[in-house]
């Protein structure tokens, strides 16, 4: 069992930055063994793939609305994956997500492939 942790989200201004957090903790395998998801979910859409990240930071993937402005790592040491976000818009107000997937030592961009997910973060971004 994993626990994730979400964290960093808020309010900001359009064009300005954030950097997501999320902590893992619980029993069983370590962290480096997992492939790292963030997702979103903005009021009435469905959720959304925004970036992943493989067990070892090598491999990562992006969304196309995301990418040049997101940026996805992992710091295996401390449990932890990150989400810096740049150049924010208004549509990228959503719930953010974290998940974690045991299956997939790559990453996903696929929501079926995650077997843990954290609580969420809102940002909400304004014009």
């Amino acid at each position: 069992q994993v626990q994730l942790a979400e964290s960093g989200g808020g309010l900001v201004q359009a064009g300005g930055s954030l950097r997501l957090s999320c902590a893992a903790s619980g029993r069983g395998r370590t962290f480096s063994m997992y492939a790292m998801g963030w997702f979103r979910q903005a009021p009435g859409k469905e959720r959304e793939f925004v970036a992943a990240i493989g067990w070892s930071g090598g491999n990562t993937y992006y969304a196309d609305s995301v990418k040049g402005r997101f940026t996805i790592s992992r710091d295996n040491a401390k449990d932890t994956v990150y989400l810096q976000m740049n150049s924010l818009k208004p549509e990228d107000t959503a719930v953010y997500y974290c998940a974690a997937s045991s299956r997939y030592y790559s990453g996903s961009y696929r929501l079926n492939d995650y077997d843990y997910w954290g609580q969420g973060t809102q940002v909400t971004v304004s014009s």
